[in-house]
């Protein structure tokens, strides 16, 4: 897989470089406003929305803008579907700390690309992604190398057709079971928890290796049951690491054991997708137009950026009518290494925000 043709020569070495590199870069964060950022929050957590962060270059256009990670040396890498006039098709966009275009790769995720998580694995980060348009969850090098990919859950006994069983599974017109992974979550000791989110509403459970271990969940709203688990975290807050599910059409979280248990629910969300969290404080991008903050007892401490419902003409809106410090359709989030945020949403022309701590 190349790098991007378009980034200088001396940018691609720097990111090589740095990707080889294990200490991380520490930003300074500024306590003053700047006027012509709109001002979120409140009490401790204050932030200076920045709409349309990052020197997207003239070759790309953003597709929905899905999922957003920053690895160990504060690069931020955006997964997006890519806009059908965009001159390159590529689906991953690399940025440095400050916002300055890197590199780009990523042409087989173009119109796919959606959930994804950035790991360390001994001395080395890799990339987990996943892909809605070829039903693949994949892991690669941080410039975009296939180490692993994992496809239909041939597996599963949940995903073995019987249309005399009505149990709430999906299934498409050739009789074979909907399956649709939008994001997953990686324990401590490798194993890929991959959430069948657009699909049969299962959670998928292999080894480290991409091997088939167990499937849980399922549609319905009683617990254990979820319809359309969009995202999935490793919640670590506690001694014994969880399961944290954005069980968004349910309109709640749910946490599982590693072994697929059911254990608590969470509610103060609308439509939650995706997860990070820093410091206990969990992030949730909520698709009905707010950013929430959480607790470490899963209580809502504040709400950020609260917009109006998408009916679908607002997220097909031109950047002009997007209204400033307001949230459309939030989708993919990350925590920075000084506690910024930065939130992608599902807006058919891409939108990246960064939410800069200023208290």
């Amino acid at each position: 897989m190349k790098l991007s043709q378009y980034s200088s020569t001396s940018s691609r070495r720097d990111f090589l470089k740095a990707t080889a590199v294990a200490a991380p870069i520490l930003l300074g964060c500024s306590r003053k406003t700047d006027p012509k950022y709109p001002v979120l929050g409140e009490g401790e957590f204050v932030y200076e929305a920045i709409h349309d962060w990052g020197e997207l270059p003239g070759n790309i256009k953003y597709g929905n803008t899905h999922s957003v990670v920053e690895d160990g040396q504060g690069f931020i890498y955006v997964h997006h579907a890519v806009h059908e006039t965009s001159p390159s098709d590529h689906a991953m966009v690399v940025y440095d700390p400050d916002g300055k275009f890197v590199t780009s790769w990523g042409s087989e995720f173009a119109g796919g690309a959606h959930g994804m998580q950035v790991r360390k694995e001994g001395g080395e980060e890799f990339l987990y992604l996943c892909d809605i348009g070829r039903n693949i969850v994949v892991k690669t090098t941080l410039a975009g190398e296939e180490i692993l990919r994992i496809g239909y859950p041939t597996e599963s006994a949940a995903y073995q057709p019987d249309p005399s069983i009505d149990d709430g599974r999906r299934y498409d017109d050739e009789g074979s079971l909907i399956y649709s992974p939008t994001n997953l979550a990686v324990a401590p000791n490798g194993d890929i928890y991959v959430t069948d989110g657009y699909g049969t509403y299962f959670i998928n459970h292999y080894d480290k290796d991409g091997n088939y271990i167990k499937t849980f969940g399922g549609p319905g709203s009683e617990p254990g049951q979820l319809i359309c688990p969009h995202g999935i975290w490793l919640d670590e807050r506690e001694e014994a690491p969880l399961l944290v599910v954005a069980d968004r059409d349910n309109h709640r979280l749910q946490w599982f054991t590693l072994d697929g248990e059911h254990v608590q629910f969470a509610y103060g969300v609308k439509r939650p997708c995706h997860f990070d969290e820093r410091d206990g404080v969990l992030l949730v991008p909520d698709l009905v137009a707010e950013v929430t903050l959480m607790d470490r007892q899963n209580e809502v401490i504040t709400k950020l950026g609260v917009g109006l419902a998408d009916t679908g003409e607002r997220r097909r809106k031109l950047r002009e009518h997007f209204l400033p410090g307001k949230f459309i359709t939030p989708h993919g989030c990350c925590y920075d290494h000084d506690g910024n945020i930065f939130i992608t949403e599902f807006v058919e022309i891409g939108r990246v925000t960064k939410l800069r701590k200023v208290v």
